[in-house]
Formats: structure tokens, sequence, C-alpha cells
């Protein structure tokens, strides 16, 4: 009895040490992002990705007769070399030395993560608007949106902006968090590869409208739980920086299912609510109009300010999201 007590004891010891170690890369990682953010120069994994799916793309047209077989097999084929890559290269690293494997798994997490990036752009497009460069601005926010721009006007950019920062707070950073303390790095490198192909196939074209529609399904799966795990976050950070926590939760909870999205309007709602804001209608895209639903109330007019509020909001949200993710894997190693 006292030998298996005993054995129990160094298991759980090692258990915790793994979680423990897991948790401090996943910290590094994000203080990596939130230093350097994702320099033009640096090698990006997504951008391989993307690269590789659509060089794909035309050989699984041909392989597979119905394209929605087609791209439903292209994305089985790309997410699980993601991940078995990812795997092989930190298994490789970690036979070098332990601390190699640490290092660059620190670095595969942090390649996942986009706050400083988010931030950095809408950031920019601040900074255009404040100088009264409305004609940069555009451009700027081009960068971070897929509707038309060069019509906006000075309110026009700032809600683009603020959706923006509002719609990828989950896909740019909670959602990757959230697989990276699920599976470490491997986790995180399939969500990236998963929201890369729905940002490269997910469009509902004549092209990918069928080819996409597993890489858009996916998406969504992957995306359910830290949209909602993320949005009620919004409120708190709200609270904490003196804006508007019971309008965020209100408006998140009234207007979450109008965004054409499943996932999307968890999150753009509570900050539409927390600023006070009314966000979402009518939009452009290659000259055609697209008008969707509108989230939150008119309570205040879009000013140049709200980007940067939404930006300390974001920032915060992204903190807390880490904190209670790290949390619920601890609770879950103790439970089981």
């Amino acid at each position: 009895m006292g030998r298996v007590l005993q054995k129990c004891s160094e298991e759980l010891m090692m258990l915790a040490r793994v979680t423990a170690r897991l948790e401090y890369q996943i910290l590094l990682a994000l203080g990596l992002d939130l230093l350097l953010g994702d320099p033009p120069w640096f090698p990006h994994p997504v951008k391989l990705i993307g690269r590789v799916a659509l060089r794909l793309e035309s050989s699984f047209r041909r392989f597979f007769s119905p394209p929605r077989l087609a791209g439903t097999a292209l994305a089985g084929v790309i997410i699980s070399l993601s991940g078995l890559v990812t795997f092989l290269i930190i298994k490789g690293a970690g036979r070098v030395h332990p601390l190699a494997e640490d290092a660059l798994s620190v670095l595969i997490i942090y390649t996942a993560l986009a706050i400083r990036d988010l931030i950095y752009h809408s950031g920019q497009v601040y900074r255009c608007l404040e100088r009264g460069d409305l004609a940069r601005a555009r451009k700027r926010v081009s960068l971070m949106v897929g509707r038309d721009t060069d019509q906006l006007d000075e309110k026009g950019v700032v809600r683009a902006a603020v959706e923006s920062v509002a719609e990828n707070i989950v896909d740019g950073v909670s959602a990757p968090l959230f697989f990276a303390v699920l599976a470490g790095p491997v986790g995180a490198m399939i969500y990236k590869a998963i929201n890369t192909l729905d940002s490269t196939f997910g469009y509902k074209n004549e092209c990918y409208r069928e080819f996409g529609w597993a890489s858009a399904r996916i998406d969504d799966v992957a995306n359910y739980l830290p949209a909602r795990l993320t949005a009620p976050l919004v409120p708190v950070a709200a609270f904490l920086l003196g804006l508007k926590p019971a309008n965020s939760l209100r408006i998140m909870c009234r207007d979450r299912k109008k965004h054409p999205s499943p996932n999307s309007g968890w999150a753009e709602a509570a900050f539409a609510g927390a600023l006070g804001v009314q966000l979402g209608g009518l939009n452009y895209y290659g000259g055609c109009p697209s008008s969707r639903p509108t989230l939150g109330d008119a309570d205040t007019e879009l000013k140049l300010y709200h980007i940067l509020r939404a930006n300390t909001l974001a920032i915060t949200t992204a903190a807390l999201a880490a904190a209670l993710f790290i949390c619920l894997r601890r609770l879950a190693v103790f439970l089981l």
C-alpha cells in the first residue's frame, strides 16, 4: 500500500511539473508576442501553411471530383500535417536538450498569437486619423478588414478598426491560447492551421462555396468554446477599465446571435456594449452592398478615441483569458 501511494505521489508530482512547464511556455509566448508582435522578416509558419494549402488545391480538385469532398480531404491533410510536423520538431529538439524543446515550444506558441499585431495595425489607423490623413487611414484599415475601404469616412474607418479588434480577439488571441493550454504548441499550431484554412478557402463565392465548406465548418467548431469563454470576460475587463460592464453583458446577451458568424458576434457584441457604441451595418465588398444587423446601441457616436479604448479592452481581455484558461487547466489536472 505504501509503495502504491508513493508511486501515485511521484506521478502527481511529475504531472504537476509538466503542467507548470507548459504554463510557463504559454506565459512567455504571450509576453513575447506583446513585446515583438509579428516582424515582417520572421518566417511565420501560418504563411507556410497557407502557401502549401494553395499549392495543393488544384491537385485535390483533380483527384476528388466533388469540390466539397476535395476541400474536406485537403483540410484533413493540412491540419494533420501541421500537428504532426510540429510534434516531430518539438520532440527532435527535446532529444538535443530539454531547454531546446522549451524554447521551441515558446516560439511556436508565440507565432500562433497576434495581440500585438492587432493592436499595432489599429494603432496605425488611429495615428493616421489623428493627423487628419484619411486616405492613408483607409489604406491602413484595409489591412485589417475585407470590406471596401476607399470610400469610408472617418466614422466608417473607426468602425472597421474597432470591429476588427473585437472580432479578432478570439481567433487571434484567446482561441490559440485555449488550444495551447489544451494541447501545448501542437494544439496551438493545429488551431492556426484550421484558422488559416478558413481564411484561405472559407468564402461563400462561386469558387469556394463548396470547396471551402469543410474549412469554414471546422473553424466554426474550433472557435465555439473559445468564443463563449472569452466574451463574458469582456464585461470583466470593462469593469477593470472603468467602461460599461453592465451594458457589455446586456448587449452580449441580446445581440450575440445577430452576427452572420456563429462565434464572432459574442465578443463583438460585448465590445459594442462596453464602449457604448453601435457596430455592424452596411459594408461594401467588391462594390456590392452587404448589410448586416447592428450590434449594440448608439449611445455614443463612434469617435477616434474608441480605437484606443478597444485596444486596451482587447489587451485586458487577453490577459484575463490567459489567466482563466490556465486556472481551468490546473483545476482539470487536480480533479483528474
